[in-house]
């Protein structure tokens, strides 16, 4: 299983607009992905490792896909307006990461 991690720094003076993002965005993703896209989630920063600090990044959204090649083939056709789609809900730069799932 592979995991597709797109991660939003919690940065000063900066916004997110959580709504959007689940209820337009999102839907928008899993729309044009189609069945390579096995499952998704997001998450909310609540807080960091030591009390009352604040979480390092605003927003964490999931995408899980069986391969690689299944993430790059159901993402590439759509990539300039899943990425164009950004601006509507964030001035965050995502940073994203692939990672393998072990468990």
């Amino acid at each position: 299983m592979i995991k597709v991690s797109v991660f939003y720094a919690n940065e000063p003076g900066k916004k997110f607009d959580m709504d959007y993002y689940c209820n337009t965005h999102m839907p928008l993703v899993q729309n044009r992905l189609g069945t390579p896209l096995k499952s998704s989630a997001v998450e909310a920063g609540l807080g960091g490792g030591e009390p009352d600090a604040p979480a390092p990044f605003v927003a964490m959204g999931h995408l899980y896909f069986d391969s690689v090649e299944d993430f790059q083939n159901s993402f590439g056709p759509h990539a300039e307006e899943i990425m164009g789609d950004i601006p509507n809900y964030t001035d965050i730069a995502p940073t994203i990461q692939v990672s393998e799932v072990k468990l």
